[in-house]
């Protein structure tokens, strides 16, 4: 049996940024796809969610009572211990064991839905195994950077390419 991947699916404008300053994403809908652009299909390879307290936040504020992950299992990581909500755990524990331990367990892929300081967090200890980078053909000059400058390194391998419309979706593999 195959290990379980952490997946990053994310859009981004050209220059590379996943929100504005304050957090919109209104240049992202602002650009002509095709269907959901993939995200269906996506969806159906993965049964778990990971995401930041800052993400999980700017998401209960923008569906209000309306979870959108709750046919999946959703960990939300947090630096401070709360109470599990009903479609929600929240984890405030060592990111790379608690990680490696549920990639071991059977199941699909695990998707990374943000934000910059887990993804960075991810990145640094190479927990992340593929990326399905979409490119918004947007350029907004400021905001929230897909991947946070620092001290890390990984290697890639273009595993395909994908056009919906105006998007362009990368589909990349990370060396071992």
């Amino acid at each position: 049996m195959s290990q379980r991947k952490v997946v990053l699916f994310i859009a981004q404008s050209l220059d590379g940024y996943i929100a504005t300053k304050d957090d919109s994403l209104d240049w992202l809908f602002n650009v002509e796809g095709e269907g959901d652009n993939g995200y269906s299909e996506f969806l159906a390879t993965i049964d778990t969610v990971f995401m930041g307290k800052r993400t999980y936040d700017w998401l209960m504020e923008e569906v209000k009572d309306d979870f959108p992950y709750k046919d999946q299992q959703c960990y939300v990581f947090t630096r401070n211990p709360l109470e599990n909500k009903e479609f929600v755990t929240f984890i405030n524990e060592d990111i790379v064991k608690f990680t490696s331990k549920l990639k071991k367990e059977q199941g699909k892929n695990i998707w990374m839905v943000g934000g910059g300081d887990l993804l960075h967090t991810f990145l640094k200890e190479k927990l992340m195994d593929e990326l399905y980078l979409t490119i918004v053909p947007t350029i907004i000059g400021d905001g929230i950077p897909l991947f946070k400058e620092g001290d890390y390194h990984l290697d890639l391998t273009l595993k395909g390419t994908r056009t919906f419309n105006q998007f362009v979706e990368l589909h990349y593999v990370v060396k071992i």
